[in-house]
């Protein structure tokens, strides 16, 4: 895949070549194929990160959220065609949103929350990018802040990526519609990442046959204290 060269770190225009365009194109028909299998089940839902934002790599994940309390039930039925592989609780912190993962064939997930999401947690989702089934059928992408720090900005020839730490944080909120609370707290957790690596999750719980996240997270409850008080606090 083509790039214009420069050095890391530094703002820059990034071109996609053939490859990288199909790459794109075959990583949105899976998030299209999965957003209408929810539509069909009148749940809506987004893509978020690199396949909204557009700067996919060969092992990107096709990440899909739920942005309300839905049933699981009505989830595992609707993604039936798309292939389960696999249902897990996920907590990042102990005052994180606790939020159920539904593992598909194809490295895709559809995510969605057990207890009512603040705007804040929403918001990081827009933070990284986010594309609902629409803008993915018109061919649109969105503006996000990757990994790296980079906030990533769609171009009709690929992209351009600009350090964070050459924009103040009041210009990545206005250019994101978010928040300055979310800029600053993912500034300090990727930042933080960078420097010590990932740290792993508080709570990753993978359901056996049979059980619901529902139930799980109740039973989670009475043995944890610290996700009793971050459900019951709303």
């Amino acid at each position: 895949m083509r790039r214009k060269t420069a050095e890391m770190g530094e703002r820059r225009e990034v071109i996609y070549d053939e490859a990288r365009w199909k790459l794109l194109e075959e990583k949105r028909a899976r998030a299209i194929e999965v957003l209408g299998l929810l539509e069909a089940c009148q749940l809506d839902g987004f893509v978020f990160g690199s396949v909204a934002r557009g700067d996919v790599r060969p092992a990107s994940d096709i990440d899909i959220f739920i942005p309300a309390v839905v049933s699981s039930v009505t989830v595992s039925l609707c993604m039936e065609p798309a292939g389960i592989l696999g249902v897990s609780i996920v907590q990042a912190t102990p005052r994180a949103l606790v939020k159920a993962n539904v593992e598909l064939e194809d490295n895709t997930t559809v995510t969605f929350p057990l207890i009512s999401p603040r705007e804040v947690e929403l918001e990081f989702y827009r933070f990284g990018g986010s594309a609902d089934l629409a803008r993915l059928r018109k061919g649109e992408r969105s503006p996000g802040v990757d990994k790296r720090l980079m906030l990533i900005e769609p171009t009709p020839a690929g992209h351009i990526e600009t350090p964070l730490s050459d924009l103040s944080p009041g210009t990545v909120a206005r250019k994101l519609k978010v928040g300055q609370q979310i800029v600053e707290e993912r500034l300090r957790v990727l930042e933080r990442r960078a420097d010590v690596g990932r740290t792993g999750v508080y709570l990753k719980r993978p359901l056996a046959p049979g059980e619901t996240p529902e139930q799980v997270l109740h039973d989670l409850m009475v043995e944890d204290p610290a996700i009793r008080r971050r459900v019951e606090s709303g």
